[in-house]
């Protein structure tokens, strides 16, 4: 009997591009090659898919999507007070793929795999070979969580939890459905955003069947990331419960403006989703080129706050190793 056709989502994901040259082509942008590094490509190589290809501006290199994704030179430079963990990963191990900062709740790193490489990954030197929390049947992440009754949420993170097929997330859920001190469920995924095509029927399914109230954070840092695929995702989230909510990331070159934020604030809204964090950049080796100082970020969310409601106005944060929640700014 012939194997059933993979889903559409992973017949797109195999499509990605996966060559910087490729990529500028695309864009009507061949000439402008300078400044893209193999070498930054080879140590973290890309990978965007086309639909989110198809939404940025042709001719324009300094579009904001494009800047998110293309590898250059300046990720090669070393910078000090950036390192291979920023935000303390290591020292906050539970279990293989366990990570617990705060109280209360754990993270699992579900998989290394992401549908989009974002050059200012903070988990871009995580060491994902030895540090899944699937491995095993996710057994020793389960264990791990039921041990501690202290835990009453649990995050998937990744890489990107939605890389994996429906059937292993659900493998997941229906162990922890045992462990009667779980009341929270969440899911961090940029895939409804760079992928849509991923939130399908299946997945969908399995969403509604979940026992636990489901908070789901999307990452899109601006206002263009968005069109009627991604709004379309975004409905079909909130169809099933969950409260959808937006983590952007400020960098600069792509969102560092008050008027880019405002734009994001209200068109995450419009689809659906809710402002809730704007991060400032997690130090990690070969994002330095995206860091705003801490001067200038605090004066942006101060216009932000004067030009918009409340609730369109993320809280400003910083992670920082050791602290028992994200530092406010």
């Amino acid at each position: 009997m012939d194997a059933a056709p993979a889903p559409r989502w992973q017949r797109l994901w195999r499509e990605a591009v996966r060559d910087p040259l490729e990529l500028l082509a695309m864009l009507g942008l061949d000439a402008q090659a300078a400044g893209i590094s193999g070498q930054a490509a080879a140590q973290f190589a890309l990978r965007v898919p086309r639909g989110f290809v198809a939404r940025m501006r042709r001719g324009d290199r300094h579009d904001p999507l494009l800047r998110q994704v293309l590898p250059l030179d300046e990720e090669m430079r070393s910078v000090p007070g950036f390192g291979l963990d920023a935000v303390g990963d290591g020292a906050a191990r539970k279990a293989t793929g366990v990570i617990q900062k705060y109280r209360g709740r754990a993270l699992l790193v579900a998989t290394g795999s992401c549908a989009v490489h974002c050059r200012y990954c903070f988990r871009r030197h995580f060491p994902y070979a030895e540090e899944t929390a699937a491995r095993d049947g996710w057994r020793e992440a389960v264990a791990a969580i039921a041990a501690d009754p202290d835990i009453d949420e649990v995050l998937l993170s990744g890489g990107d939890p939605l890389s994996l097929a429906t059937p292993k997330l659900a493998e997941l859920t229906d162990a922890l459905r045992a462990i009667p001190h779980i009341r929270r469920l969440r899911i961090h995924s940029r895939l409804p955003v760079v992928l849509p095509e991923r939130i399908d029927a299946e997945l969908l399914q399995w969403l509604r069947s979940l026992p636990w109230p489901l908070a789901f954070v999307i990452h899109a840092n601006h206002a263009n990331e968005f069109d009627a695929s991604v709004d379309a995702a975004m409905a079909a989230l909130r169809g099933t419960g969950a409260t959808l909510l937006n983590q952007a990331v400020l960098l600069r070159g792509v969102n560092d403006d008050v008027d880019a934020l405002a734009a994001l604030s209200e068109r995450s809204f419009a689809g659906g989703v809710l402002p809730y964090y704007l991060h400032q950049l997690d130090r990690v080796a070969g994002v330095a080129h995206f860091e705003v100082s801490d001067a200038r970020a605090r004066e942006l969310h101060r216009e932000l706050a004067a030009q918009l409601s409340g609730y369109l106005v993320p809280k400003l944060v910083r992670e920082v190793a050791g602290d028992s929640g994200k530092r406010p700014l």
